[in-house]
């Protein structure tokens, strides 16, 4: 139940502060090498640096990065589910349509 606030005789309701997690699911790609890398985390913007400053062994190789597409989830499990549905076959052609004109523009084999 809201916490109640009195102010002159009147009551006011002021909200319960909302909970503003998320989890991420995100696409990096450098059109430069054909790469592109689908990861998971709860702070984008802190790991879209990581990646790009090198501090991620597995995508070091193939900067710089774009992020180029990013969707948010209030559950872990299922942004984890749609993480692992991204990095299969039908999951990266799904990805492929959904970002058409992105790939097109950029050259995407």
């Amino acid at each position: 139940m809201p916490e109640a606030e009195f102010d002159t005789g009147v009551c006011r309701i002021v909200p319960a502060p909302l909970s503003m997690k998320f989890y991420y699911v995100y696409i990096l790609h450098n059109p430069s090498k054909d790469f592109i890398y689908i990861g998971f985390t709860e702070n984008l913007k802190q790991r879209f640096k990581e990646h790009n400053s090198g501090k991620s062994k597995s995508t070091k190789p193939y900067l710089p990065f774009n992020l180029i597409h990013y969707e948010a989830y209030k559950n872990v499990k299922d942004a984890k589910r749609r993480e692992k549905y991204l990095k299969t076959n039908h999951g990266k052609t799904t990805l492929k349509t959904m970002l058409k004109e992105y790939f097109s523009s950029n050259q995407l084999k």
